[in-house]
């Protein structure tokens, strides 16, 4: 018998706003909802703009503004200063980006309503929104630490979770893509002869086909033969990876997936800096920064993560620091120290920085020279160690 998943069984959508008001904010909320649900929004998206108008809604009525027609242009300003000023339980301001999705919500209703001549004017249309930062990732894991993630499941579990978690880690690493995709896939979109994933319906429901890893078709070829068939409920059931309730893998259920594979991997930034964002993000963004700093051209990595826009990929530019690093330690002066240095320092009555920097002429030398330098990394790595056997002499002349 097919075990019944524990929780609360889904209710209804709720709306805000006092249904007893004649042509108030409800009505207007549940006829903009269905507006988007018939041009094939997302679920997603039409459950953040119904939550986020929520909000707007009920600051509204405790204000005594009680139908759409009566807001005005200050009040929405006002509105807005009220988010901004808004303080969570914790203490902390919402996020620029948490502030801006609510605005946004916001401008998209009114904007609605006046195309659909409910308004004659759109009292939105000026409202300001927060600057966002362009802000990098906070994690990026090292391929080390990412190996150490993936080897976390206990592959031996007789419930043959431990296989699933694993091919489900390998594939998230291997094709950097979001956890929506992965719980959505099909047994069918793998393409085990050509190395392929197809993944239906992505971000802004555009289908996009992606390589995937020799190692994680492996593991998914594991799963496919020993774990899969004990909980499918129907020959016909498409779904790649199921639950323990014979049901597709919610994005929650992943997320969960990812948290404790991370506590078993006992990361050691984790034991210094504290625990990390348990976001399956986290394996997207090692995907593209390791890739990037091999030698991937953005262009590529840019198809492989589905995004619309270059901006969006070049953030991982910022974060794969990797060949400007091997640069900096190979050009820059205050990075070069020789024993001749050292003694020329010590000469000198010890003026220098102690660890054999270079002195103050040597390194402005260097920087002259290093900064005249053309060619490959090894070049100029090259042309820096001869330039430490010649700097005293230099030094000296300098003196004179």
């Amino acid at each position: 018998m097919k075990p019944k998943r524990p929780g609360k069984e889904p209710g209804s959508v709720r709306y805000a706003g006092d249904p007893t008001i004649q042509g108030g904010f409800r009505s207007y909320l549940i006829e903009f909802i269905d507006w988007q649900r018939a041009l094939h929004y997302s679920e997603h998206t039409i459950k953040n703009h119904r939550i986020d108008l929520g909000y707007f809604i009920g600051w509204c009525e405790e204000r005594g503004i009680r139908t759409p027609q009566e807001v005005t242009r200050a009040m929405l300003e006002r509105y807005r200063q009220h988010v901004s000023a808004y303080r969570k339980t914790d203490g902390l301001p919402l996020s620029f980006q948490v502030q801006g999705n609510r605005l946004i919500a916001v401008r998209v209703l009114f904007k609605w309503m006046t195309r659909q001549h409910h308004l004659l004017f759109n009292p939105a249309s000026e409202l300001d929104l927060p600057k966002q930062g362009k802000r990098l990732p906070r994690h990026v894991l090292s391929v080390a630490e990412i190996g150490q993630i993936i080897n976390a499941p206990d592959t031996t579990d007789a419930a043959g979770f431990g296989i699933r978690d694993r091919a489900m880690l390998e594939t998230l690493y291997s094709t950097g893509m979001r956890r929506a995709e992965l719980v959505g896939l099909d047994v069918s979109d793998i393409d085990a002869e050509r190395g392929t994933v197809f993944i239906r319906q992505g971000k802004g429901k555009k289908d996009r086909m992606v390589p995937i890893g020799v190692r994680a078709l492996a593991w998914i070829t594991r799963y496919l033969s020993e774990v899969r068939p004990r909980y499918l409920d129907a020959e016909n059931d498409p779904t790649l990876f199921l639950s323990k309730h014979y049901e597709r893998l919610t994005g929650k259920q992943l997320s969960g997936v990812v948290k404790k594979a991370i506590d078993r991997a006992n990361l050691e930034r984790v034991q210094i800096n504290g625990p990390l964002n348990s976001s399956c993000h986290l394996f997207r963004h090692a995907c593209a920064t390791h890739m990037l700093e091999n030698g991937a051209d953005i262009r590529y990595i840019q198809a492989l993560l589905g995004h619309a826009d270059l901006t969006t990929t070049e953030v991982y530019t910022r974060v794969a620091i990797l060949k400007l690093k091997q640069v900096h330690e190979a050009t820059h002066p205050a990075r070069l120290q020789g024993r001749s240095d050292t003694q020329s320092g010590a000469a000198k009555g010890g003026a220098g920085i102690s660890g054999g920097m270079p002195s103050a002429c040597v390194t402005m030398s260097a920087c002259k020279r290093t900064c005249a330098l053309q060619g490959s990394d090894a070049d100029a790595h090259e042309a820096l160690s001869a330039l430490l056997k010649t700097d005293v002499r230099d030094d000296a002349s300098g003196d004179d």
